[in-house]
């Protein structure tokens, strides 16, 4: 594939310094280095991905950085988005990224783009940058990733992460499928959990990013075969990389517009819920009583750790048949008190009035010094 960026001027004696290894690459050499400097990235997200990956275009010399987040840096971030420290907690995502890259390289540009992405933004902004890279983590975002690098006709390399697993690809219209080839829909809410309720492992999101900063520069420079029509599969477990073709959908609608996707978010129950805490809970049980606890998370998330003598009961089971929630008083809980919400949402409405769920899930279970038994056997019907 030709390159995607125009080289810039020439480089300084000081810019030779600073890329000299990548100098040493036919593949990139000097041209290539000017291309990077003279290129524009937008990142949207700046957490487990887009840290990481900001950090590698950054010290790759890519010229403009841009930035789309608008969240605020938790203590919870910490543990995977390398890009901020401790002092950065509560601080705007994109003023510690901004704040990052200058530590690295005071002469990378960063456009901060303090904003959710929407359906009324998303063009204007994908079509100020030569290429993409989303590290977002919902269905609804990519989808709007796609659609205006489609009608942009904006390459993008995505990236996605879930416990141990991640996945790469590069779409770009004309040149293979694209997301929606390869997700024509979005998953039922509640049937994929998010990374705060199932969880990811640190090293797992430099995995991905690191090969999403390497096709972003492959992608400027030209050099070697990009990931078009392939998806690069990931198993840290295992520690293995699989590469599955990719083929265009001949079924598939065109893009012709921007449009929000439903959220694939559990929505928010309606009315206000009752809740037990993990020091509530520890308490009564340490007295010798205490209710049943209902796990509504996945098999592979309940195996992986639970709440000792906690019953199995997925989500999607409980919701077909709020009866096979055994009687008497229960606590339901899931990762981090989504699921279990929703799962008590409809209990109650079948009249119930001795349940609650509990305030975190499993992660404030720990957090609180719960102890983690072996797996339970499910709830069966």
């Amino acid at each position: 594939m030709k390159p995607l960026v125009a080289p810039g001027p020439q480089l300084t004696a000081q810019q030779r310094r600073r890329y000299s290894r990548h100098l040493l690459l036919p593949e990139i050499g000097e041209e290539g280095q000017r291309r990077l400097l003279a290129a524009r990235v937008l990142v949207v997200g700046a957490g487990g991905l887009g840290s990481p990956a900001l950090l590698y275009l950054a010290a790759a010399g890519v010229g403009t950085l841009g930035v789309v987040d608008d969240d605020v840096v938790e203590e919870s971030n910490l543990q995977r988005q390398v890009l901020h420290g401790s002092a950065d907690v509560g601080r705007p995502k994109v003023d510690s990224a901004a704040d990052a890259v200058a530590r690295l390289d005071p002469a990378i540009r960063v456009v901060r783009h303090r904003e959710r992405l929407s359906a009324d933004n998303a063009l204007d902004l994908v079509a100020g940058y030569d290429l993409v890279l989303d590290g977002s983590d919902t269905f609804a975002t990519r989808y709007l990733v796609n659609d205006a690098c489609v009608l942009t006709g904006t390459p993008w390399v995505w990236g996605a992460v879930l416990r141990f697993d991640g996945h790469v690809a590069v779409f770009r219209d004309g040149h293979g499928p694209t997301y929606r080839d390869l997700f024509p829909t979005a998953p039922p809410p509640g049937t994929v959990p998010s990374c705060g309720e199932a969880g990811v492992l640190g090293g797992v999101c430099a995995a991905v990013a690191s090969v999403m900063g390497t096709e972003a520069v492959k992608l400027i420079t030209g050099a070697g075969t990009p990931l078009l029509g392939r998806l690069l599969v990931h198993d840290a477990l295992a520690m293995t990389w699989r590469s599955v073709p990719l083929r265009p959908d001949p079924r598939r609608a065109p893009v012709t517009e921007l449009r929000e996707e439903p959220s694939c978010a559990l929505p928010a129950p309606a009315r206000v819920l009752p809740t037990t805490t993990a020091a509530e809970l520890l308490a009564e049980r340490a007295a010798g009583a205490g209710p049943l606890l209902v796990d509504v998370r996945e098999p592979d998330e309940h195996a992986a750790g639970a709440v000792p003598g906690a019953l199995l009961l997925p989500l999607a089971e409980l919701l077909a048949d709020p009866a096979r929630v055994p009687a008497g008083r229960v606590v339901l809980h899931c990762a981090a008190g989504t699921r279990s919400a929703r799962a008590l949402d409809a209990l109650l409405a079948t009249g119930r009035a001795d349940a609650t769920h509990l305030e975190g899930g499993f992660a404030a279970w720990l957090q609180a010094g719960g102890p983690v038994g072996a797996p339970a056997p499910r709830q069966e019907a």
